[in-house]
């Protein structure tokens, strides 16, 4: 049901000490709308049980609905918030020609009741399991609300990103929001300028909701609390499966010691075993970087277990427009349901230490 693929050092190390939690210092939550939903079994068995005893800090980094997944995560019951995220997004109904404003109202509504009472501060002040929120502050066309203005500036987006990916330099920045403790950076070979906000009560809501404000679908976010006046939108524009290494550092100003000195192994949940690094490559033939995986462990739902459910399929935005919404959610709460085989089959593998069924990640 699960196949899992390993950078060449992570697989080195899991060879040799086995797959423990305490190897991982970092775990990923890629974009791609519902396509997550299909990871469900194995966020709450990862949360629920996995890190579970964790002492140690996790650095959860995530764009879209990876930062979603990541608010569920920092929070007091990661289990029981992922399960209130994912019910609430299945449930989504919209009318026959929702507006932005209609979609962007949901978003709002759905970031409130994953939220709860006390999951901002929860988020805000745990030690242990640290949030990332990646976010894309837009520059020049790309920055409009207008949808010809907009679409013409990501049009530009598109022909820049096909000529070099550094490219994207000039219509975007990417924003990290975080904890104030974290010293996590992103090392990025394509040299997207990096900026670090730590989180606060004011921006923690409206970095949330920018790192899934889809271009053209949904408003962007405009002058995020304690950051730079201008447009934030969803971090899969910069960062949709991820193309970056991390490192832990001490950083400037921060008069603390940090719980982990060395940087160990990024835990990568994933749709798919062949991860596109921002928006503009998901039709690309450009792959990702050998040398930015060399320490990551990916779980991939495989091709037998997709080809198990409704439709053969996973699911994604496009469900909302060719099934109706009973159909759909239907559909979508199955999909939930039978992600439980996933986490199953994961448990067996540590409990055996069945490490030969790991197989090495060659993009």
């Amino acid at each position: 049901m699960l196949d899992i693929y390993a950078g060449s050092n992570a697989l080195k190390i899991i060879q040799e000490h086995g797959f423990k939690q305490e190897l991982f210092t970092n775990f990923l939550g890629a974009s791609g709308g519902p396509k997550w939903f299909t990871l469900f079994g194995l966020d709450k068995y990862l949360f629920g049980d996995f890190f579970k005893s964790r002492s140690t800090e996790l650095n959860i980094i995530g764009s879209s609905a990876g930062a979603f997944r990541a608010a569920c995560f920092a929070q007091k019951d990661p289990v029981a918030a992922i399960s209130r995220l994912a019910d609430r997004y299945a449930h989504t109904v919209y009318s026959d020609k929702p507006s932005v404003a209609d979609i962007s109202q949901s978003a709002v509504d759905m970031l409130d009741h994953l939220f709860g009472k006390t999951g901002i501060s929860e988020i805000i002040n745990n030690d242990i399991f640290k949030a990332h929120f990646i976010v894309a502050k837009s520059k020049g066309l790309t920055s409009y609300e207008n949808k010809l203005a907009q679409g013409t500036g990501l049009l530009a987006s598109m022909l820049l990103n096909k000529i070099d990916r550094k490219l994207l330099a000039f219509q975007y920045d990417r924003y990290i929001y975080r904890p104030s403790s974290s010293q996590l950076t992103i090392n990025d070979p394509y040299n997207l300028p990096n900026h670090y906000i730590d989180f606060t009560k004011d921006n923690i809501g409206k970095a949330l909701l920018a790192s899934g404000s889809i271009p053209l679908v949904m408003s962007g976010i405009k002058n995020i609390a304690n950051s730079p006046k201008g447009t934030y939108r969803d971090g899969g524009i910069v960062d949709y499966h991820f193309d970056f290494s991390l490192q832990h550092e001490p950083i400037a100003n921060k008069s603390f010691e940090s719980k982990n000195k060395t940087q160990g192994l990024t835990l990568y949940p994933h749709f798919t075993p062949t991860p596109k690094a921002g928006w503009f490559d998901k039709n690309s033939s450009r792959k990702v970087l050998a040398k930015n995986y060399e320490n990551i462990v990916l779980l991939v739902p495989s091709a037998k277990f997709i080809e198990s459910l409704p439709y053969k399929k996973i699911p994604d935005r496009n469900d909302f427009k060719n099934l109706d919404a009973d159909t759909r959610i239907k559909y979508w709460l199955t999909v939930l349901s039978e992600t439980d085989k996933l986490a199953d089959s994961l448990n067996e593998l540590i409990v055996k230490q069945d490490i030969d069924k790991i197989k090495a990640f060659i993009p």
